[in-house]
């Protein structure tokens, strides 16, 4: 029986026990714990530079009351960046193609966001659903249209990783399919079908930082509206 491409995006299972836990805590791993001494090795300064150059950029458009997120967005970013990077290796899985892990992320930090600005500004939060200068007949549809726009915000930040991982995904594996059946039948084809293979690869890599970097930016820049 053939397996289907979209199994590679199930969440895999050892001896009846899912992997996802094993998925999600294993970047933390890997990553070098800072040490106390004066001077660290070249790969806990270059972490630490990436870290602190991430962070200044994400709070950049933030007020001073939106710097308390400063190490909740900087440990998301390397999380969604260890998972999106670590799937792309062989015999590994990418949990962030699970549009539930996804979702389990975007709602609880929209949610955030709107408790936020519903609690220290309300007049401020509620004024987004109506822009200024709305004409006296378009009031109740604009108020409709903003609302859903509002609620369809964590569903949008949930598709759009998931969707752009899954494609990029399956599209290397229908590319890498088409070389190994096409390297006894044509060779010289199978060659050219495997450099765009590994350029896609490449690609692959940059939207899997991409993805990452966005989801964090969308979700200060739903933070910068309600503080």
């Amino acid at each position: 029986m053939a397996l289907s491409f979209f199994d590679q995006f199930m969440s895999p299972t050892f001896l009846g026990i899912p992997l996802m836990a094993l998925a999600l805590l294993l970047p933390w791993i890997l990553f070098p714990t800072p040490s106390t001494r004066w001077l660290n090795n070249r790969l806990l300064t270059l972490q630490a530079w990436f870290i602190n150059r991430f962070t200044q950029q994400i709070l950049l458009p933030l007020n001073v009351g939106g710097h308390n997120w400063a190490l909740l967005l900087a440990s998301l970013m390397i999380f969604l960046l260890s998972l999106n990077m670590l799937g792309l290796l062989p015999y590994t899985f990418t949990p962030t193609t699970q549009l539930s892990l996804n979702m389990g992320l975007a709602v609880p930090l929209w949610l955030a966001t709107v408790i936020i600005g519903m609690r220290n500004q309300p007049t401020h939060a509620l004024g987004h659903l109506l822009p200024e200068g709305t004409p006296t007949p378009l009031i109740p549809v604009l108020i409709i249209i903003e609302t859903i726009s509002l609620f369809i915000r964590p569903l949008a930040l949930g598709v759009r990783l998931t969707a752009n991982l899954t494609a990029g995904h399956l599209l290397i594996q229908l590319i890498a399919t088409a070389v190994f059946v096409l390297t006894p039948l044509m060779p010289t084809v199978a060659i050219l079908t495997f450099t765009v293979l590994f350029l896609l690869t490449l690609l692959e890599v940059a939207v899997a930082m991409i993805q990452a970097y966005v989801f964090v930016l969308l979700i200060s820049l739903y933070l910068q509206e309600n503080i």
